[in-house]
């Protein structure tokens, strides 16, 4: 007989696991609390107007292909991913616009005018040798493996090759070494938010993101990113997956230290050899009664978000499909989040207008808007009259930067706060990324893949290891469906 999984929830590395699994002739079941799979990754759709209310692109595409291609298909002729390019207009305080290509002499010509000195430039391409050496050394380790594998002589060969200085030290000085402009440091400050993470308090390490962005393009997918989750739902069904949904579990059952199965809310009892939980892994401490998982410290956790989707009743000549608008003092914004543990009063916003590439996400001569910004994980309670109170203050940014004012054109707005993606989402104080990655343990410590105490208990998602953003989902999925297949 097949050996059985159950997989508790249908989120990215979920799904993907369950593919992998499927593919290696395993008997699969994926229990997932929700009505709709996708997780995190996931639609939003009202009167005729849709919205990705996650990940609005993706990197390393060939990722993705590599998932596809274990079910027989090819994601670039089945998805039709669309390369942007602009990938983004930031708009600074100070009244300064620059377009961020991702065609690399372009970009270098648009800093020098924005900046008036090529020494931004020079830091550029410093600051990107990098990313290119990290994202190498991560590719031949710490996406192949468990963080606490033993490293084989090439992997110890990478790391003395590493450029320790700014690699292994603060973020932010690395930033502030590579470029003198205020400008291009709030530009490359940014990119720790994109894990959930404050600048001050990253490692340089993760300048492998600005890197794989720039290297792999940022990629968009027709219809929304949710057809992915789309797609893959029909790989998994056809390679008999059983699908659960609205479902959710509230114990893994276990003999001793070894799993037997799952319990769902309703009684209901699915047995299995194997458990994957793609739940974060402070979730599972909780339902589980600390007997596995990993519990997180408040501070621990993940910067979350506010969004505003707006349904606007015309189009909007001029802009972006991204568009970064800077907060008048981006340290004073992180602070804020981070130490006050608040909504900051100036917030950076980011504006993502699908509809300027694609016109199916809206009905004919509308557009869809996404706005979001930066968000505390938790702390903060998100009465509606706060929540109308940070859409002033998003209201407010949006226009010191010259953007137009889509309240005044919003046939309607919906309003995501942490309190709802902890609700929607099952995560932790409404954290996106579950740990945060701060300093050297918050990056290369993550929760392990496999739990320490419970014998056949493994996690997948972004909130484990190698960490948050869609590609590196996949990577957990790879590496858990490796560790779980092995005879």
């Amino acid at each position: 007989m097949n050996k059985k999984v159950v997989i508790i929830g249908a989120g990215l590395g979920g799904l993907a696991t369950a593919i992998r699994l499927s593919s290696l002739g395993w008997e699969v079941t994926v229990v997932e609390q929700g009505s709709r799979p996708g997780g995190k990754l996931n639609r939003f759709s009202h009167l005729g107007y849709t919205f990705d209310t996650g990940p609005s692109l993706i990197t390393l595409p060939h990722v993705f292909d590599r998932l596809f291609n274990v079910c027989g298909s090819d994601f670039y002729k089945l998805i039709k991913p669309m390369q942007i390019d602009p990938l983004f207009e930031y708009r600074f305080d100070v009244g300064d616009r620059l377009t961020y290509s991702s065609d690399l002499p372009e970009l270098a010509r648009e800093i020098e005018r924005v900046t008036g000195s090529i020494d931004d430039v020079k830091g550029l391409y410093r600051f990107l040798k990098m990313g290119a050496k990290l994202f190498e050394l991560s590719e031949k380790t710490f996406f192949q493996s468990t963080p606490m594998s033993r490293p084989t002589f090439e992997d110890l060969k990478s790391l003395l090759s590493a450029p320790k200085l700014h690699a292994w030290g603060s973020y932010d000085k690395a930033v502030r070494r590579h470029f003198k402009s205020s400008q291009m440091r709030q530009i490359f400050q940014r990119y720790p938010t994109y894990v959930g993470a404050s600048p001050h308090r990253s490692m340089g390490t993760l300048a492998l993101i600005p890197y794989m962005e720039l290297a792999f393009g940022g990629w968009y997918v027709p219809g929304g990113l949710y057809r992915i989750v789309e797609e893959l739902v029909l790989m998994a069904t056809r390679a008999g997956v059983q699908m659960e949904m609205s479902t959710r579990v509230s114990q893994i059952q276990m003999e001793g230290k070894r799993v037997t199965g799952v319990v769902t809310t309703s009684g209901q009892f699915y047995d299995a050899d194997v458990v994957v939980s793609n739940a974060d892994p402070a979730s599972v401490f909780d339902f589980t009664d600390g007997v596995a998982g990993t519990k997180l410290k408040a501070e621990e956790h993940s910067m979350s978000g506010f969004v505003m989707l707006l349904g606007l009743d015309r189009k909007v000549e001029g802009l972006r499909h991204h568009t970064v608008c800077f907060s008048g003092d981006y340290d004073r914004e992180f602070k804020q989040i981070i130490d006050e543990q608040r909504f900051p009063d100036d917030p950076t916003v980011y504006v993502n207008i699908p509809t300027v590439t694609d016109d199916s996400m809206a009905p004919s001569g509308k557009e869809s808007v996404f706005l979001m910004a930066n968000a505390p994980a938790g702390s903060q309670v998100w009465t509606r009259e706060f929540e109308l109170e940070a859409a002033q203050r998003i209201r407010k940014r949006l226009a010191s930067s010259g953007m137009p004012d889509f309240m005044e054109h919003a046939r309607f707005v919906e309003y995501w706060n942490p309190a709802r993606f902890e609700r929607e989402y099952s995560s932790p104080r409404g954290s996106i990324y579950g740990r945060v990655a701060h300093g050297w343990g918050g990056t290369f410590l993550r929760p392990p893949l496999k739990d320490p105490q419970v014998q056949d208990l493994f996690y997948v998602g972004g909130g484990t290891h190698p960490g948050g953003g869609t590609p590196t989902v996949l990577l957990s999925a790879e590496i858990v469906s490796g560790m779980v297949g092995k005879p």
